[in-house]
């Protein structure tokens, strides 16, 4: 997979009601991060600063401690050094010397097989098994649930579909790294659009969600609130063509 505070399905507008659009440099922290890592190196992640499929990746290699080159790539411009290893043009893309590869928790695994940093995958093979249901679990369910609910227009089918999302939300606290930039864009995104609750700080999702917004790895790659209100705008206006995800939603398919 790979790729977007007044409540109320509010539509953001920008200034004299021009559509915002997708940013194309990450801001704040992330922005920082970016800079550290723009040096030359074998390892080079392509990502796009606003995508939850890239920053998955990114916290893993902030949270390994791994030598890395970030590069910012414009997925809707199908650059030939991103299509070289993805065909489809999507990010994240991985480039480890003279091999590439790509999809998110295909490159997470990747990274762990690596065996530099901490392990993100337990050891026992049962263990790894019952990890990789939770993250099939969120792939299948918590995903496209936040797209739907993000994407439709229908007041009656947003209720309908923010129902489907809260009952996906209680398994949450066992998977990390491949569900924390949605829930990240849970505040961000699907509050000011759709109204989304926010969760009461002394609960345990609320402790949970603070607890990864305050780690080093999460910070380091998340930009400035605004950057996220911007580029996903076009989802919360449901815009054609707005992504490879968006159509699928649409469709009704499974996310590309």
């Amino acid at each position: 997979m790979s790729g977007g505070n007044a409540p109320g399905p509010a539509a953001h507008v920008g200034e004299q009601g021009k559509q915002k659009t997708y940013h194309k440099k990450a801001t704040g922290q992330a922005l920082q991060t970016v800079k550290r890592h723009s040096k030359e190196n074998e390892l080079k992640l392509f990502g796009s600063c606003f995508c939850p499929f890239v920053q998955r990746v990114w916290i893993a290699l902030e949270l390994k401690g791994l030598d890395y080159q970030y590069i910012e790539v414009d997925p809707y411009a199908k650059l030939k050094l991103l299509t070289d290893i993805n065909p489809r043009g999507l990010v994240p893309a991985l480039k480890h010397g003279d091999w590439g590869c790509y999809e998110s928790n295909v490159l997470l695994e990747y990274l762990d097989d690596l065996d530099i940093g901490m392990r993100l995958l337990p050891s026992h093979p049962r263990d790894r098994a019952m990890s990789r249901l939770w993250v099939d679990h969120v792939n299948r369910n918590i995903v496209p649930g936040f797209y739907r609910f993000l994407q439709e227009q229908n007041p009656a089918k947003q209720i309908e579909y923010a129902e489907e999302l809260k009952e996906q939300g209680h398994i949450m606290s066992y998977v990390d790294i491949s569900v924390a930039p949605w829930l990240l864009r849970f505040s961000r995104v699907l509050h000011p659009y759709r109204g989304w609750p926010l969760p009461d700080k002394n609960s345990k999702l609320g402790k949970w969600i603070e607890a990864l917004e305050s780690h080093d790895a999460i910070k380091n790659t998340t930009s400035d609130n605004i950057l996220y209100l911007d580029s996903y705008e076009r989802y919360a206006e449901n815009r054609l063509n707005t992504s490879q995800v968006a159509n699928a939603v649409n469709a009704g398919r499974g996310l590309p």
